[in-house]
């Protein structure tokens, strides 16, 4: 019995307290060009949905704590009982972290280059501690990366 199933991605969770929900908005916005796109209450949570362009992410604002301190370094930073991170893809990696170092958005990792899927890839956290990877498309020549 074939059990394959025709997914396509929705979106990612991230839990905040209360009291980070506002400035998690803010920094989605402000940073990475995101909108509320819905904010409702339900069960005793705040559930907001920020959208940019075909990727959303929902922010759960209840009672419970994240559980994993935040981190300042890629390669310190796994951990097997949490989300690791989520990716956002931007056809322009240098141009996205020049536009986020002006935001005075630190990277946690990167950039660097990955072979192997041919991609250029950086980390950020978000205000709450969540990593968020960026990556972009790059054109590979015997291990050398060419400019697209």
């Amino acid at each position: 019995m074939d059990m394959t199933f025709p997914f396509s991605h929705d979106h990612v969770g991230i839990t905040v307290t209360p009291e980070d929900l506002d400035a998690t908005i803010a920094w989605y916005s402000r940073n990475l060009g995101f909108v509320v796109e819905q904010q409702f209450e339900a069960h005793g949570t705040t559930f907001v949905f920020l959208t940019a362009g075909d990727v959303k992410i929902e922010l759960l604002a209840g009672a419970s704590d994240r559980g994993a301190a935040p981190t300042d370094n890629i390669l310190t930073s796994m951990h097997r009982s949490r989300l690791h991170h989520f990716c956002l893809a931007v056809a322009d990696l240098d141009a996205a972290l020049s536009r986020l170092r002006e935001l005075d958005v630190p990277l946690i990792g990167g950039p660097m280059e990955i072979p192997a899927t041919g991609q250029r890839i950086a980390f950020v956290t978000d205000n709450v501690g969540t990593i968020i990877e960026l990556s972009a498309p790059g054109t590979w020549i015997s291990g050398r990366k060419e400019r697209a």
